[in-house]
């Protein structure tokens, strides 16, 4: 008998996959309705200072601070941009900040996955105090972690490279959590009939259950992705070198530089933000989903 996945376990995988009756339209009620007329009103709120903030990075500089403000200057102008290019460094750290989101987001939903499907498929001792271990970090604040992770890192000698920056933020309790949530609903008929046709528990791994989870492994994935690329703290304390800094910790010296002149910081913010919008645009299907299949959202 072979190692790999028969027919007959494969037609069981294809359907158990979610999403069957995604099709299904519901109707309106006066509940949904409220939900949407809330919904709009923080979508609103949220789009006014973005709107704002691109408003001023078109505008001439000396029109940002002028009384009466207005929304749109006497012309539209990229001078902001053209000098914030020209004067800092946002290539380099733009870059800087793409690897190290990318390196930890990989690294993260690997690491958070196979911890998962440890707690909730092999028993061994102290799986239970090791699980309550997980999710009482998720009650620490990072904060608190920073002078021991930093004399960590002086110690390993990883201050001022990449992954200095990167392996701190790999261990997540919260996505563990999700995760966990999420592996206790998949069938186990799944396995054990993949374990019938011969597979072993990584292929098991590898074959079922992580084509069962792309969708909320989308969503950690791109959650990590998002507060890896906004996340200041640790990576201003444990980078000194420019060349080496993440985008949010470049603005800071942008702006420091720049003093008052509100539309050249405009428009590096919306040059930092607009990574993050793309990445919300293409992929928030998936976050959606990944949301509603961790279990989480009616709780």
């Amino acid at each position: 008998m072979s190692g790999s996945v028969t027919v007959r376990t494969r037609r069981v995988l294809r359907s158990a996959q979610p999403g069957g009756s995604e099709g299904r339209r519901r109707r309106w009620t006066p509940g949904r309705l409220v939900l949407l007329v809330v919904a709009m009103v923080l979508a609103v709120a949220w789009l006014v200072p973005l709107a704002w903030a691109v408003a001023t990075s078109l505008k001439p500089e000396a029109e940002t601070t002028g009384t009466p403000l207005e929304w749109i200057g006497s012309r539209v102008t990229f001078d902001a941009y053209s000098k914030v290019w020209e004067s800092g460094e946002l290539m380099r750290w733009l870059m800087n900040s793409a690897y190290i989101s990318l390196m930890t987001t990989v690294l993260t939903v690997l690491t958070c996955a196979m911890a998962a499907y440890g707690f909730t498929r092999t028993e061994f001792r102290g799986r239970r105090l090791l699980y309550g271990l997980v999710l009482a970090g998720i009650m620490v604040p990072p904060q608190v972690l920073i002078a021991p992770l930093f004399q960590e890192m002086v110690q390993l000698g990883l201050v001022d490279t990449y992954w200095g920056v990167i392996l701190p933020q790999v261990a997540v309790p919260a996505m563990v959590f999700i995760l966990v949530k999420f592996f206790e609903g998949v069938p186990r008929e799944l396995e054990e009939a993949a374990f019938v046709d011969g597979a072993g528990r990584w292929r098991v791994f590898w074959t079922i259950v992580i084509p069962l989870s792309r969708p909320v492994l989308a969503a950690v994935a791109i959650f990590t992705f998002i507060s890896t690329w906004n996340n200041f703290l640790w990576p201003f304390l444990v980078t000194t070198d420019p060349n080496g800094m993440t985008l949010p910790v470049g603005l800071v010296n942008v702006q420091s530089s720049f003093g008052v002149r509100y539309a050249q910081i405009m428009a590096a913010l919306v040059i930092a933000g607009l990574p993050l919008l793309i990445v919300f645009a293409l992929f928030q299907r998936q976050i959606v989903r990944g949301i509603a299949h961790t279990g989480l959202a009616g709780q």
